[in-house]
Parts: structure tokens; sequence; C-alpha cells
């Protein structure tokens, strides 16, 4: 019998999975903390979403159960 992993629910939150399968991700500084004191400029260009490089998608599908 295999035994099932839960996924991830801290990944879950942080990437997006396109109908491609490509796994994609958004620099942490666009959200949250304190974001009225830094430039607009930088939280424009940080908003882009990336996708993950091979390593780190192979054990984010992993951790996810794809």
């Amino acid at each position: 019998m295999k035994i099932k992993h839960k996924t991830k629910k801290a990944l879950m939150k942080r990437v997006k999975i396109t109908g491609t399968g490509k796994i994609m991700r958004s620099h942490q500084l666009r959200s949250g903390h304190l974001r009225r004191n830094k430039a607009k400029k930088t939280l424009r260009k940080h908003a882009v979403e990336i996708e993950l490089d091979k390593g780190a998608a192979k054990a984010a599908r992993r951790m996810l159960g794809i």
C-alpha cells in the first residue's frame, strides 16, 4: 500500500500552476509588509511572475503531489 503525502499548503499559497504545467512564482516584495514606503517602480518590477527553475520546480512538484 502506497502512502499518500499531504500537499504543502504554504507552497500552494505562494505559487500558481499554469494550464501547461509550469510553476510560476512572484517576488515576495510585492505583497505585504510596509508597501507604502517602497518605490512604486520597484513594486511594479517585482509584480511580474517568473517560472521556477528546473531543480526548484521538481522539488515543488514533489511537495504539491503533482
